[in-house]
């Protein structure tokens, strides 16, 4: 399995000579390269995790690409086909399985409504949690896609979440909000907390891949 970075939250996933798609938002430059493109999973509705510019760009590219997304999208992103997905659901989308977890968004402020967030598992192996900290139970995470700077996000309580998760390997994402300095600092924090269950951290750039 090759994971690619890009931009904010983006990821690329690509095995079985196919891809799959996390998350292209607002913050994240238009992707290609999209022939094996088999399924976009969409953690929230929040625009720097979606954009209708993204999708009618990818459903151009790869039509009838099937797109897997809690409810909170599905009414968002009314007059296109959502396949609703909810916390314990299995998804075969081309060779890849994913399983979902969570449910809901990391509070930004009591004034502010919580939406509905799922945190994908796929293949068993990349785990990426939308906008929570939500922790797969019964699960071993080889790789975990951690947030690293949020308006919901305090450095502590992401430390704590790489601590509960205990992956194999980390990377960090959802960083468009830091400075250079600011994301090079947290980077260190999580890394700390990767390393004290063993394992490792990588510091990936957008178009940066790790294989796994």
């Amino acid at each position: 399995m090759r994971i690619t970075k890009h931009e904010h939250a983006a990821l690329r996933v690509d095995d079985h000579g196919q891809t799959l798609l996390i998350d292209p938002g607002s913050f994240t430059l238009p992707l290609d390269g999209l022939a094996h493109l088999v399924g976009v999973v969409i953690t929230h509705e929040h625009a720097d995790h979606w954009t209708p510019e993204h999708l009618d760009r990818i459903l151009r590219d790869a039509p009838g690409t099937p797109i897997f997304a809690p409810s909170g999208v599905a009414r968002a992103a009314a007059g296109y086909e959502i396949t609703v997905v909810a916390p314990g659901d299995t998804v075969a989308v081309g060779d890849f399985t994913l399983r979902f977890f969570g449910g809901v968004h990391a509070e930004i402020h009591s004034s502010l409504p919580l939406v509905d967030n799922v945190g994908v598992l796929v293949d068993d192996e990349l785990y990426y949690p939308g906008d929570s900290y939500a922790v797969p139970e019964r699960v071993t995470v080889g790789t975990l896609a951690a947030p690293l700077g949020a308006p919901w996000l305090k450095i502590g309580e992401a430390m704590d979440y790489v601590l509960a998760v205990k992956p194999r390997r980390a990377f960090g994402t959802h960083d468009m909000t830091l400075s250079v300095i600011g994301s090079t600092m947290h980077r260190a924090r999580l890394q700390w907390a990767a390393e004290q269950n063993g394992g490792e951290f990588f510091t990936l750039a957008p178009g940066d891949s790790i294989e796994v």
